[in-house]
């Protein structure tokens, strides 16, 4: 091709068979995870309420998320008069579709890490974060259509307020991470995890980090900002009208969207497989990273209020995106000048 400039340029080919069986652990790794998060969220958040949370279903109450699905499947699909039919199958679908696509990206090993020439990742793109805020704005389509063809004043009330919360944290986000860009010199999210074996990107970028941990909050809907399914106000939003395994496919894809900021998080701050030891245990750095900023989610949840829709747009608008952009510009004028 000669000197263009290949944008979406994948920079390890590997054989077809290798990829759709990363595809496959892929899948199946969230899709392990999930019921595990969903399982510490309600486990660590009554500990910290003084409660016991599950403790009925299986061991310890370990089997309360299976019977949780078997419960979803067994309920009866309700579709209102006023409601668009395929609309309402399609908003779901597009939700956990998004989220799951961003796993793709997150390494969690470079090659040859534990032998070979295979990467402990989907794929690695020169456009890693570009790829990552793609499928993250695809991702407001889910409940904005959701509420939008229930045909539900509550449903579509809710589905606005998620689009402007996700439009509203989105460029704040995204902005925070222009000094991580800048500091690495790359879009790829396994060249900036290599460019912090010295030092980790929370140091010298900590604004960024607190930036971008808050918006990741309100991206995933999570108290203390999830005005979209505001029950005291909006009865569940733009979850209203919905019920059985799409109501559950909903909440599959915030849990997912959760570990996908937690291992964005984990990727861009906190030094990706860089920690004590051998590298063969890079992979093991990144879960427990992982889990760590997971565990602050629920932290979050288990102790702050909800925010009114005015305090939550200020926050976004008149604190986040301002940080950010003295962040840029300040890590633009270091990078510059050292």
């Amino acid at each position: 091709m000669g000197s263009a400039l290949v944008f979406a340029d994948v920079n390890f080919a590997e054989g077809a068979g290798v990829q759709i069986l990363k595809s496959l652990i892929i899948f199946a790794v969230v899709l392990q995870i999930v019921p595990i998060i969903l399982m510490a969220d309600r486990k660590v958040m009554g500990r910290m309420q003084s409660r016991y949370g599950p403790n009925r279903v299986g061991p310890y109450g370990s089997m309360q998320p299976i019977a949780d699905v078997l419960k979803l499947l067994s309920k009866e699909q309700f579709t209102p008069r006023s409601a668009v039919p395929w609309m309402m199958a399609l908003a779901p679908m597009i939700s956990i579709t998004a989220a799951v696509a961003t796993i793709a990206i997150i390494p969690f090993g470079d090659r040859g890490m534990w032998g070979g020439d295979v990467g402990l990742y989907g794929i690695d793109v020169s456009i890693g974060i570009l790829y990552a805020f793609a499928f993250g704005a695809l991702s407001f389509y889910g409940p904005l259509l959701g509420g939008w063809s229930s045909g539900s004043k509550y449903s579509f009330l809710g589905s606005m307020r998620a689009a402007a919360q996700l439009i509203s944290f989105e460029v704040a986000m995204g902005l925070s991470l222009l000094g991580v860009i800048m500091s690495a010199g790359t879009l790829s999210l396994v060249g900036i995890v290599d460019q912090q074996a010295g030092m980790w990107f929370v140091v010298p970028q900590i604004v960024g980090f607190i930036v971008f941990v808050v918006a990741g909050f309100a991206e995933t809907n999570r108290v203390p900002f999830d005005l979209p399914e505001a029950e005291s106000e909006l009865v569940q939003g733009y979850l209203t009208e919905y019920g059985g395994m799409r109501f559950g496919t909903y909440f599959m894809a915030e849990y997912v969207n959760i570990i996908t900021i937690s291992a964005l998080v984990t990727t861009l701050f906190l030094g990706g497989w860089h920690g004590p030891g051998p590298d063969a245990l890079g992979p093991l750095w990144v879960i427990l990273k992982m889990f760590a900023v997971l565990f602050l989610f629920v932290w979050v949840r288990a102790t702050m209020p909800r925010l009114r829709y005015d305090q939550l747009m200020s926050l976004g608008w008149k604190v986040l995106l301002p940080l950010a952009t003295l962040n840029a510009l300040v890590t633009a004028i270091l990078v510059v000048v050292t």
